[in-house]
């Protein structure tokens, strides 16, 4: 009987940060998040994938969208598995389709959305009334 109670023990944490479309801002980001994974005792396992996810996410909405922008992480825990879901929120891009900020190398674009396609278990994105989301889930075994 105990171990199944243990199985049905399901913990949940949400944590929400703004993000201030500023120089910097990632890697403070990627700081606060990672006392915030370590506070929740999130899987080692996937903490440093979810770090880079959270910089490849933080860096598309600083870099290319128009603020404001929001960052939500959940963690939760159940039975043996944990899963952490990142989400960036912003309001959109801040330039039309086809024109580039100065100073951003054309390379280097996109290659963020191969990172998170590469880490995440689950990714994608979703657009709405106030902008656009996108998401990625790591799972924990």
């Amino acid at each position: 009987m105990a171990m199944q109670l243990n199985t049905l023990v399901r913990e949940a944490c949400e944590h929400m940060c703004p993000l201030p479309p500023v120089a910097g801002a990632v890697s403070a980001v990627r700081r606060r998040v990672g006392a915030v994974l370590a506070d929740w005792r999130v899987s080692p396992e996937i903490v440093e994938d979810s770090l880079l996810v959270v910089s490849e996410l933080v860096t598309n909405a600083v870099i290319h969208a128009a603020p404001p922008a929001m960052l939500r992480l959940s963690w939760v825990r159940a039975g043996g598995t944990g899963t952490l879901h990142i989400e960036v929120t912003d309001a959109g891009p801040a330039l039309p389709p086809g024109q580039s900020r100065l100073g951003i190398d054309p390379d280097e674009c996109g290659r963020g959305q191969e990172i998170v396609r590469a880490l995440a278990t689950r990714h994608g994105s979703r657009t709405h009334a106030g902008g656009v989301t996108r998401w990625a889930d790591l799972v924990a075994v």
